[in-house]
């Protein structure tokens, strides 16, 4: 970490800014729309009743005695916590926070008939089936002719601002995804990141993607896995997602393979992508990982040891996304200029940072970059998802 105080962590307590927004609005809106989304019965509607209550106006309670994960939080800091406001904690840990109480509300955990049920796959369904997806897909038709730089460039640029497609920031900001992206980055490593990638005659090296989002973000991260794959740029893809249902889109074991099945189900080159990747799934040089820290409210600083060791033997770690950056970098108010490299410096090996702009923590932008878009925008360049970077630590 840089050898300057670090800014304290963002708390969602100061009426108007982001996170409290977040807290205030976004969680009850995904609450109404979880409700809506399934025929629950009404014990799981008087247990959401209750969640609303209690992260607007109540406190943190603690999970149950049976919770088969209570040790785990009581790790993460659910005892240090409980009885205090969720909007006085930290932000990253309430946000989790919400999510764990928002699955034991619906049964997700069980026992029960709502075991292992996604309250938010009807949303995700909805937006693999959607036309924008067709339309994306058959995209890659024409890109088949192209030389393979341009289509592993085209391809990256289509996982960094398929992040626009998340599904929670949505239900906050419906007008996110029809404003025009912004023409260029606030930063932009891709050198760097191709750097990392060579091609080479029987690659063996190993790319971790820690995935965000699923439906349209996430076929682009598979779509670049398979390129990297096929072209010889890297020997095996391990890709991590969550464990369980988390941030209302983001990416499970179930997202993958339904993203798998949507490829190979459409038309031209998309389904050729669809079944390489099911063959790289089968040989095992693409592998899915859950691993219990993916969904934890902690900076990636505090990543256990087994994780540490397996991001320190990859050739390439890349993060994708809002949330993950939050995770990476430290979920703090740094100075925009605060280099990524040294907040980054834990990392246990090279690791890049793929993410369209949601939130407000920002790092490694120049001075004349940050000052144009205070000018242009104010402070919303932060968080509407207009602008987007490529990071890298080597």
């Amino acid at each position: 970490m840089p050898d300057t105080p670090a800014p304290p962590v963002i708390l969602g307590d100061r009426p108007g800014s982001f996170p409290h927004g977040v807290l205030t609005e976004r969680h009850p809106a995904i609450i109404r729309q979880v409700r809506d989304a399934f025929p629950y019965g009404p014990d799981i509607h008087r247990a959401l009743d209750a969640l609303l209550e209690s992260c607007t106006e109540g406190v943190i309670e603690p999970l149950p005695a049976g919770a088969h994960d209570r040790d785990r939080w009581q790790a993460w800091g659910m005892d240090a916590y409980a009885g205090r406001s969720w909007f006085e904690v930290p932000w990253l840990w309430s946000e989790s926070w919400f999510y764990r109480r928002l699955l034991h509300a619906v049964g997700y955990f069980g026992p029960g008939p709502w075991q292992g049920i996604d309250p938010f796959r009807p949303f995700k369904l909805a937006e693999l089936d959607a036309p924008e997806t067709d339309g994306e897909l058959a995209a890659l038709d024409g890109l088949a002719s192209r030389p393979a730089e341009q289509q592993a460039h085209a391809l990256l640029h289509g996982s960094l601002w398929g992040n626009r497609a998340d599904l929670g920031f949505r239900l906050s900001d419906a007008g996110a995804e029809d404003r025009d992206a912004a023409p260029g980055l606030v930063a932009d490593d891709s050198d760097a990141l191709r750097s990392l990638l060579p091609a080479s005659a029987g690659a063996t090296g190993t790319l971790c993607v820690v995935a965000d989002n699923a439906g349209r973000e996430l076929i682009p991260d598979l779509l670049l896995a398979a390129h990297l794959l096929a072209h010889g740029r890297i020997g095996r893809v391990v890709l991590h997602v969550k464990p369980y249902p988390y941030y209302v889109s983001d990416a499970t074991t179930a997202d993958v393979v339904d993203a798998l099945r949507r490829l190979t189900a459409a038309p031209g080159e998309a389904a050729g992508y669809g079944r390489h990747l099911w063959s790289a799934m089968a040989d095992g040089t693409l592998t899915v990982r859950a691993h219990p820290f993916a969904a934890a409210p902690l900076p990636y600083a505090e990543m256990p040891d087994d994780l540490r060791a397996e991001f320190g033997s990859a050739t390439l770690t890349i993060v994708k996304g809002d949330l993950n950056y939050r995770r990476l970098v430290g979920d703090r108010l740094w100075p925009p200029t605060t280099p990524f490299a040294d907040v980054t410096a834990y990392f246990p090996g090279p690791v890049a940072a793929l993410r369209t702009l949601k939130s407000d923590v920002i790092t490694g932008l120049s001075a004349d970059t940050e000052a144009a878009l205070v000018a242009a925008e104010g402070q919303r360049w932060r968080t509407g998802g207009t602008h987007a970077l490529i990071q890298v630590r080597t």
